[in-house]
């Protein structure tokens, strides 16, 4: 959705949907000079980096505060600057197991991955977090910044179990602007929720971009949905896309296409077959041939294998719930209301609210919206082939979100969930 190839570099062969329709396919030829390096805020598992990445841009540094995601984003920064130097095959022992996460990272350069800075970003370390940038930076200028505050502040819920002045995450767009002050980017680029539009009956949106025209910005926002980008997700996210005055842009308007693709034919068929508790963290063969899905997204990218295809246990009475909710998607295209199930199935004493709490992925179409709940518990992710009755792998969520198939999250099965179900779309990006 937002990147674009540097004119230096040669392009893609990647074609997908959507990709006829960049943002900095329009507004590039009004550059004095093209955009080159950005910095990621908030920056998660790097969904938005790899976009970045991906289309040719330079990353001078990462800010999160979630010392997962920050591995992840090391082990990713390892994969590219191995592939760059022709020794890709370094990468893959650390996804086979053969070498340790250690010595892969002690490959790449230190500053690369101190480029990673694991830091919460606030009043107190915003100094520090500047320091570290500017040792990366040297002379280089920072032409984009990219990444958006917690949407979980944003969200209807969040809004709902706390008040919204009293939860700091909600000022951190304030964090936000002091970048764009310090580096003065040609461009940004701002993500969250759709709630952020009715947060305080708009009160805080206004506030963000009042703060941000005083630097020098014009912005405007668009509800983009990643469904139209090729992503196999009903994912719609607040896309907020601000640019220097001077340069007089507009928001560009983007070619939406009906998604032919389906999650089971497309996404899923080449991955094991697996039930509950079954699957493998590291190295997993994959049991058919690429096809035109995969090829032309870059999800499968040249690896025979694939990783973290592994699912969580799930216990008698679950495995039950699954049966009966996937028998009711397929032959009759109905979710399962969890109030109506037979009475020695029922567990939780609440049967009036959240009564879809298990639900089925769309096989034949793009899947609901991963969330970062999926960390706790499968039943609102559950595979749709009732054979393998279970909830979804890691990988298969990761494809979901459309990361290729060589991207590793790091820690444990739950950590690698919850930033996946964080993280933006790679192929909103790319």
């Amino acid at each position: 959705m937002i990147a674009k190839k540097r004119l230096n570099k040669i392009k893609s062969p990647l074609n997908y949907i959507g990709g006829k329709a960049k943002i900095l396919d329009q507004i590039l030829p009004l550059f004095p000079k093209e955009i080159d390096n950005f910095i990621d805020l908030f920056a998660g598992a790097g969904g938005l980096s790899e976009g970045f990445i991906r289309a040719g841009y330079n990353p001078i540094a990462h800010v999160e505060m979630n010392k997962d995601a920050c591995d992840t984003l090391k082990t990713r920064t390892a994969y590219h600057y191995l592939k760059e130097k022709g020794r890709i095959d370094e990468y893959y022992k650390y996804l086979k197991g053969i070498i340790s996460r250690d010595e892969l990272w002690a490959m790449v350069p230190s500053h690369l991955i101190n480029s990673v800075i694991n830091k919460e970003i606030s009043t107190k370390t915003l100094p520090d977090i500047f320091k570290q940038i500017d040792s990366e930076l040297g002379n280089k200028s920072v032409d984009l910044v990219v990444g958006g505050p917690p949407c979980q502040a944003y969200s209807v819920a969040g809004r709902a179990r706390k008040n919204m002045d009293d939860d700091p995450r909600n000022h951190l767009y304030k964090h936000y602007v002091e970048f764009l002050k310090k580096y003065k980017p040609k461009m940004f680029v701002f993500e969250n929720v759709p709630g952020i539009l009715s947060a305080s009956n708009g009160d805080y949106l206004e506030k963000i971009f009042n703060a941000v025209r005083k630097q020098g910005y014009e912005l405007e926002k668009k509800i983009l949905n990643a469904k139209n980008f090729n992503v196999l997700q009903d994912r719609k996210r607040v896309i907020i896309i601000g640019w220097k005055k001077e340069l007089n842009l507009s928001y560009p308007s983007f070619e939406t296409k009906e998604n032919n693709y389906e999650i089971l034919k497309d996404l899923f068929s080449d991955l094991p077959k697996l039930k509950s508790a079954q699957g493998e963290w590291k190295a997993s063969q994959y049991i058919k041939k690429t096809n035109s899905y995969l090829e032309s997204t870059g999800i499968r990218n040249g690896i025979d294998f694939t990783t973290q295809h592994i699912a969580r246990y799930n216990n008698e009475n679950d495995l039950e719930i699954y049966r009966i909710a996937v028998e009711k998607w397929i032959n009759e295209n109905k979710r399962l209301n969890y109030s109506e199930l037979p009475e020695r199935l029922i567990k939780h004493n609440n049967t009036k609210t959240f009564i879809n709490r298990f639900q089925v992925v769309n096989h034949k179409g793009v899947a609901h919206t991963v969330v970062a709940h999926i960390c706790a518990d499968g039943h609102y992710y559950i595979h749709p082939d009732i054979k393998q009755n279970r909830s979804i792998t890691v990988r298969e969520a990761a494809r979901i979100q459309s990361f290729p198939d060589d991207y590793f999250f790091e820690s444990s099965r739950t950590a690698a969930f919850k930033q996946i179900g964080n993280a933006v779309p790679v192929l909103m990006v790319a």
